[in-house]
């Protein structure tokens, strides 16, 4: 593929035509192959995730990308705790792209869904567990005496009469030893690392700015890019100003791709110049009116049309004639982007047929394949450096940067490092879906909720994936998840979904389709408390009794927050809660609003059972910033569209939560012996309802529209 022309595919042709043909080929193999293992002389090697060193030092090699969620230090506390290592000369790396590292729930190397303790959190321990009765049986042979009467504390095996080995100096021996493949792991009450708070291993290379993040990559004799892309899904290029942007100082070239005009230069400023000099010109074709009036008409019209069933229960029609009150109301929210605070890069080097980049990615596995039929070259080919990302949130699942970094070296023969600008980010697609639900309640006799209806306007991340494949009865899953599952003990329900696709290109973001649709559940369970005449908490409760860890962090929370209780005046409570990824989460906000109709949020304290905990400190701040990313949604966040293009572009107007709104956080973990659910994601989801729901206490007026519109609720503050 030595021209564009060759290129006779879509950037959304790679996503369809690659990712999905490479997750089906990948294993989970525990140990390393032969050669890999010869390479590793005088090292201790018995799987891919463990190096031991005659020095004593244990290396973990980490296959899930590090964004922040804190894996870098839950996958070495994985194999550390079964290896009894000493955690003070633990270090961790990260993995290359290799199928040793395929996440076992994806059946492919990547990071997302909040997956990566629950799907680690046997094979890594099994891989500690492994190495250490690897490591016994080796003292025990060098000592004469049965394994069984020794144990192992600190990354030392102690044998009779108190006599000690290092691992470091069992390295040879222990190398020499089978595999174990069934080995015994520890009872949880023996846990010295897991479940306790542990610093992490990331942290003093990012204080003393050593850390490398995908931006900071540079190889010698490297072009930069930037691109005018494409503003909406296709859209076409009409025409641009080559002599232009060539014109400006240090601009080397300029090459077209089927996303877009890229312009390559000694540096980003040059290459920005050259890109903003090329105007380019865009044919929209169909989307060319589209406006963000027109997306709301068409999730509407979708909602009203929703055919694809994903719950029919009960008898909607009766329960509705034989209740005391029913009620309605439709609910909405917008695009969003991800806004993650380290632009989306890839740095990429075509050499022959071989091609290496450095990203921040959370598909590696994915785009060592797609990279590979880019370059045709063969998977093996394609090395891929992870370097850390100053933020995910499913952007970076996606591999559009790494795709044009690509095509951009291959055509250029040199390495080239493509950035996006904040604004090319933001206008670069991959958004959370708009998505709107009419809902219809009823609550019968004994004020109890007797019938609920949700029809779901929405596009469809499964179809926009290129990797997933809607179902035969038509629901996109994501676009229900959290409704169609919804906790609550209602005997008559009807969920379904209307496909709506008004253009722009659609993606996974944090929490994906609970964190619009525990906005829209937890509200409608709200209003229907309202109607019962029932306190929102007790109502709730009510409705639990079969969902016992949800009914349990409901409880805590609302204790935490003194529910009930008398509060500051003017200071109103609103609580919500959610399972997500595995993982129950509830939390109360405590508000007060503004004559101006401002929300001030004071207080959020949530309670979450996640299972069995690797890191306490880990949980905390991720519930921490998973409120953040939630209530800049809540009260901010909003792409709108005009004549087919995407309005907002920076942080000017697509405002973040300041470190002046933030409320103060408490987090209360609830202690379980479940296995581990998920934790970077569920703590989004209950935080714009709980918000919400505090505005109507305080107020009187239901926000069912986000972002929040402080005007509408001036009148009543």
């Amino acid at each position: 593929m030595d021209t564009l022309d060759d290129l006779n595919t879509s950037r959304r042709g790679f996503l369809k035509g690659g990712a999905g043909a490479l997750t089906l080929s990948f294993a989970l193999p525990l140990a390393l192959p032969r050669r890999a293992q010869a390479a590793l002389s005088n090292t201790f090697a018995p799987n891919a995730w463990l190096r031991i060193t005659p020095d004593d030092r244990v290396t973990v090699v980490c296959g899930s990308a590090e964004m922040g969620q804190g894996v870098l230090t839950a996958i070495p506390m994985l194999l550390a705790e079964e290896l009894d290592a000493d955690w003070t000369r633990v270090s961790v790396e990260q993995a290359p792209a290799d199928a040793a590292y395929n996440n076992p729930m994806f059946g492919m190397q990547g990071t997302g869904g909040s997956t990566t303790v629950r799907a680690h959190w046997t094979p890594l321990r099994e891989a500690g567990a492994a190495a250490r009765a690897m490591l016994v049986a080796a003292a025990a042979k060098q000592w004469g005496v049965d394994a069984a009467t020794l144990r192992t504390e600190r990354g030392r095996v102690i044998g009779p009469g108190g006599k000690t080995l290092g691992y470091g100096a069992l390295v040879e021996a222990a190398s020499q030893q089978p595999v174990p493949t069934k080995p015994t792991l520890k009872s949880p009450k023996d846990f010295k690392l897991l479940g306790k708070p542990q610093r992490r291993l990331d942290s003093a290379a990012k204080i003393q700015g050593t850390a490398q993040f995908g931006i900071d990559a540079h190889v010698e004799g490297m072009l930069v890019a930037v691109m005018a892309r494409a503003p909406l899904p296709g859209a076409k290029i009409k025409g641009y100003d080559e002599a232009a942007a060539r014109a400006i100082k240090g601009v080397h070239s300029v090459i077209p791709l089927p996303s877009g005009v890229a312009v390559l230069a000694s540096g980003y400023w040059a290459a920005k110049q050259g890109r903003d000099a090329l105007k380019a010109q865009w044919e929209l074709g169909e989307h060319a009116r589209l406006d963000t009036a027109r997306v709301s008409e068409m999730l509407a019209e979708a909602a009203a049309n929703a055919s694809a069933v994903a719950v029919d229960v009960g008898n909607l029609k009766d329960a509705a004639a034989n209740s005391a009150t029913t009620l309605s109301a439709q609910y909405e929210v917008p695009y969003l982007a991800h806004a993650c605070m380290e632009p989306l890069n890839c740095l990429a080097w075509v050499r022959g047929d071989e091609v290496t980049i450095w990203a921040g990615t959370q598909s590696q596995g994915p785009a060592q394949g797609i990279l590979g039929q880019i370059a045709q070259v063969t998977p093996a080919k394609v090395k891929i450096n992870t370097l850390l990302l100053g933020g995910g949130f499913g952007r970076r699942f996606a591999p559009d940067f790494c795709i044009d970094a690509t095509l951009l070296s291959k055509f250029s023969n040199r390495p080239v490092k493509l950035i996006y600008s904040r604004e090319d980010d933001m206008a670069a697609g991959f958004y959370r879906p708009a998505s709107l639900v009419k809902f219809e309640g009823a609550i019968d006799e004994q004020g109890r909720a007797s019938m609920l209806r949700a029809d779901v306007g929405s596009p469809s991340i499964m179809a926009a994936s290129g990797f997933m494949k809607i179902p035969d009865n038509g629901v996109d899953q994501m676009a229900v998840e959290g409704l169609a599952d919804q906790p609550y003990a209602i005997p008559n329900r009807r969920i379904a979904y209307g496909r709506a696709e008004p253009g722009p290109q659609v993606w996974f973001w944090r929490s994906v389709g609970h964190s619009q649709n525990a906005f829209f559940i937890e509200s409608f369970i709200d209003e229907m408390a309202h109607a019962a005449k029932a306190d929102p908490l007790k109502f709730r409760l009510a409705m639990l009794d079969e969902q016992p860890r949800l009914r349990a962090v409901l409880a805590l929370a609302a204790a935490k927050a003194g529910w009930g209780k008398p509060l500051p005046k003017g200071r109103f409570l609103g609580i919500a809660a959610a399972e997500s990824f595995g993982s129950y989460v509830a939390e109360v906000a405590e508000i007060s609003v503004a004559k101006d109709g401002t929300p001030k949020l004071h207080r959020v304290v949530a309670a979450v059972d996640c299972g069995m905990t690797v890191n306490p400190q880990t949980i905390e701040r991720q519930i921490e910033g998973a409120i953040v990313y939630g209530l800049s949604a809540a009260l901010y966040g909003q792409i709108d569209f005009k004549e087919g293009r995407p309005v907002q572009g920076n942080f000017h107007d697509y405002p973040v939560l300041r470190l002046s709104d933030m409320p103060k956080v408490e987090v209360h973990i609830q202690p379980s012996s479940e296995p581990p659910g998920g934790i970077g994601e569920p703590g989004t989801p209950p935080i714009a309802p709980a918000l919400c729901n505090a505005i109507f206490a305080a107020t009187g007026v239901r926000v069912r529209k986000l972002p929040i519109a402080t005007a509408a609720l001036a009148a009543k503050a």
